[in-house]
């Protein structure tokens, strides 16, 4: 099977631990394990110790009921049973796309988006055609999806809000997708990873209006704990059956001792989410500050998501530009180049407020050195 270079994956496992300063991530910056446990007044001695003679079997297969049930409270439409635990959103796409995507199927996804979402259908034999997304709102186009949509396409294969740009199909978008994917009986997967931090409450799942539709998520950007690696799949009936069988062959289980910070992680979710949106609100005013006097970046302001898609006015390849940047100032960003879009980079503002301004003080003091 042949595949392409995950672009993001393979810069940030090449330098990000040389960053001093690292404004490339895209998850709000993650919660310790103590400021986790203790969201509810609970100690790490206390949470481990209930815990102690616990079984490191392999536990819930599928997610504990109380996980299920947590998850699917977030959705208007999904019941516990349709809920299967994964690793990682990742695992939730490659679960989705591997039992759904055969050779020469014809899917069509977005660009730039997370590239998983249309690498893994070419490495399984699909065509693949892209709505690309507008520059000057990096807005989703639904005439070029018209355009697209055949009879013979399997998926419509998306992300909401979108990584990079930090941008959202609200509501009325997403039902006008869903309406165009009904004329071919197609699917549409969106992965989700980025919600609810959204303005004005327009964020809406894919599987709360579309009977076909599959919603991937999981802890690691909204909820600050990628480092437990647990995501989910939420769709109907039919697909989750379906979904089961292939499941078998990609993950056992996500671990006794995961699922239950998990369920600590969703019981105590509204107030990781106030947590988040203080950190969006305060950071972003920060950025949007930043661009409105360096003008050598032009940006389309991200939906209160911790992802931003910077425009840099350079004449150098963006990858040397990176590079560069880090090994004299050592300020992380992933260049454009990694999402099919040159001469831009994701800057992720959401890790700590003196990392930003130092990062940012000095990519505008780089930026100044430049022909």
């Amino acid at each position: 099977m042949e595949i392409a270079n995950f672009g993001v994956e393979e810069w940030l496992n090449k330098w990000e631990k040389q960053a001093v300063y690292d404004i490339a991530q895209s998850s709000i910056e993650a919660l310790t394990l103590e400021e986790l446990i203790g969201l509810d007044g609970t100690t790490v001695e206390t949470f481990f110790g209930e815990r102690r003679q616990m079984p490191l079997d392999y536990g819930w297969i599928e997610g504990s009921d109380a996980f299920k049930e947590e998850v699917a409270s977030l959705y208007q439409n999904i019941t516990p049973e349709n809920i299967l635990q994964t690793n990682g959103a990742t695992g939730a796409n490659l679960l989705s796309l591997y039992a759904l995507i055969e050779p020469e199927d014809h899917v069509i996804s977005m660009l730039p988006t997370y590239q998983q979402l249309y690498d893994i259908p070419k490495s399984l034999g699909a065509v693949v055609d892209f709505v690309h997304l507008k520059e000057d709102d990096w807005r989703f186009d639904l005439e070029q999806l018209s355009a697209l949509v055949k009879p013979e396409t399997k998926m419509i294969c998306l992300n909401s809000a979108n990584n990079p740009t930090g941008t959202l199909l609200d509501r009325k978008t997403l039902e006008k997708i869903a309406e165009i994917a009904r004329t071919v009986d197609a699917y549409v997967l969106v992965d989700e990873v980025y919600a609810p931090l959204t303005a004005d409450g327009e964020f809406v799942s894919i599987v709360d209006v579309y009977e076909k539709g599959i919603a991937t998520n999981s802890l690691s950007k909204t909820y600050s704990v990628p480092g437990i690696r647990i995501g989910w799949t939420a769709a109907s009936s039919e697909l989750t059956e379906l979904f089961r069988k292939y499941r078998d062959y990609t993950m056992i289980c996500g671990g006794v001792l995961a699922d239950d910070l998990a369920v600590h992680v969703l019981k105590n979710k509204d107030k990781i989410v106030a947590r988040n949106k203080k950190i969006v609100s305060e950071n972003l005013a920060i950025l949007k500050e930043w661009v409105l006097n360096e003008p050598k970046v032009e940006l389309v302001m991200p939906n209160y998501v911790s992802t931003s898609f910077i425009k840099l006015a350079i004449k150098e390849d963006d990858r040397v530009f990176c590079s560069e940047l880090l090994k004299e100032t050592g300020v992380l960003l992933v260049p454009g180049s990694a999402f099919d879009l040159p001469q831009h980079a994701r800057l992720g503002y959401c890790c700590k407020k003196e990392t930003l301004e130092k990062g940012l003080s000095l990519l505008s003091e780089f930026l100044k050195k430049q022909a």
